[in-house]
């Protein structure tokens, strides 16, 4: 297995697990720890993006907005899942399996930067969330007038630094902060519901109309696939300390699901309610009293901490997959610095749906043949050869992978909105590799 029979035992805080197999007897972890860590990453400030954007952009219905992006949600979060039986069942990082893929070279130097640019975007898309918020609370209780931007960057370290601690300090604070976040979702929905100051009850916002074209809901439906089938090129990280593939499949894909089915209702039903995509900010404007404004608090900061850790970590591993002379640990530190910069332009979220869309030109076509050889060509296992392959130079790009990249990104970028780009390339490139593996001589 080259790099990944090496294994580290040493006793640290941070964790020092770079590309090398995580021992069996720290795997773990079970399903329902899975599942909780996934609800608790699900609900924050980013990922009511696309929901909100249904409605405020695509004109959406509440109940249309939520059916459609669940469900481009849950298509993408079952290839998140099977991608993540190489680090359940072999104890290794999503890129460093991903090279028995691309090719060691194809993943080093296009597939794991792929990857490390997403998380970075996301990071930062979740730091400018939860500063928004955290700005408002201290002007508005406190009197203080602070600036965006440092402010932004004080959080963004504070939660780089965090991620360097590894795994273990994921599953804790995620786990720890999942009561928090529940009771801060039942006390905004409550809020919504009871207070009629923004000119809706909760029968109206129901009721609403709105478009509800099939093409406008594939194509939100799209987006939400767009921006979460990415995980396939990271999912192994987290997986890789697993008690078993089946505890890690089934935890990721439950607490995927619930997590953004709670986070899609509260992001729809902020855009329906009060024109805006940001529930934290306007449940707090919504209501006086400071019990219930301070949970939402704690909860919009738990929630931006929680998924911040799943992004610097698992960027963290991508970044080392592309630079190994790095090392875990200062790789984690490079991609913190990148993310914390990052942070301070706030038009990362203002133009969301580009950002989003720009990515999705790379990391569906890519994701494609990830997952197309990973479940049919390899039918879920890695052979002997294929862990030749991780630590040597002879598979250096897997030539026809990249050709259905190639091609999957031209139909991407021409394909007009209406015919979901996002699931239409997804599918096309997939087969296409699939069938074109089948006639090579390169299995």
């Amino acid at each position: 297995m080259g790099e990944a029979v090496k294994t580290i035992e040493k006793k640290s805080v941070i964790e020092r697990f770079g590309l090398e197999a995580v021992p069996k007897h720290l795997r773990t972890t079970t399903s329902i720890e899975y599942a909780m860590i996934q609800v608790a990453i699900s609900v924050n400030a980013g990922n009511f993006l696309v929901p909100a954007l249904a409605v405020l952009e695509g004109g959406l219905s509440f109940f249309y907005a939520v059916l459609s992006t669940v469900i481009g949600a849950a298509a993408a979060f079952l290839f998140v899942s099977i991608l993540a039986l190489p680090g359940a069942k072999y104890g290794i990082p999503a890129q460093y399996a991903i090279r028995s893929i691309m090719g060691i070279r194809g993943a080093r130097f296009v597939a794991s930067p792929v990857r490390t640019l997403t998380s970075l975007y996301w990071f930062s898309v979740q730091t400018i969330g939860g500063t928004y918020l955290l700005k408002e609370m201290i002007e508005r209780f406190l009197g203080y007038q602070v600036g965006f931007v440092p402010l932004a960057l004080i959080m963004a370290t504070i939660m780089a630094t965090l991620a360097l601690i590894g795994f273990e300090a994921v599953k804790k604070i995620t786990k720890d902060f999942l009561p928090v976040l529940f009771l801060g979702g039942v006390v905004m929905l409550y809020i919504f519901i009871s207070v009629t100051d923004a000119g809706m009850t909760f029968s109206d916002v129901w009721k609403k109309e709105g478009t509800n074209q099939i093409g406008t809901m594939l194509f939100f439906a799209s987006l939400a696939f767009v921006q979460y089938v990415s995980g396939v090129s990271s999912a192994s990280d987290m997986a890789r300390y697993a008690k078993s593939p089946k505890q890690a499949f089934g935890g990721l894909y439950v607490g995927n699901v619930i997590g953004f089915s709670i986070t899609a209702i509260l992001g729809a039903y902020t855009a329906t309610l009060a024109g805006s995509w940001n529930p934290y900010v306007i449940s707090t404007q919504l209501t006086e009293s400071p019990f219930f404004i301070f949970i939402i608090f704690v909860a919009a900061i738990a929630s931006m901490i929680s998924i911040n850790l799943s992004n610097a970590y698992t960027g963290g591993y991508s970044l080392l997959n592309s630079i190994p002379r790095l090392g875990r640990v200062r790789s984690a530190l490079v991609f913190g610095l990148a993310a914390i910069t990052l942070s301070a332009f706030p038009t990362l979220v203002n133009d969301a749906k580009v950002y989003i869309t720009l990515l999705g030109a790379f990391i569906i076509p890519l994701s494609a043949v990830i997952v197309s050889d990973f479940l049919f060509v390899k039918k879920t296992v890695l052979t002997d050869l294929d862990f030749e392959r991780l630590g040597n130079e002879s598979y250096r790009y897997n030539i026809i992978g990249f050709s259905c990249v190639l091609i999957g990104l031209i139909i991407y970028l021409i394909l007009p909105v209406s015919y979901s780009p996002g699931f239409v390339t997804f599918v096309v490139t997939g087969i296409l590799y699939y069938v074109l593996k089948q006639y090579s001589n390169d299995k």
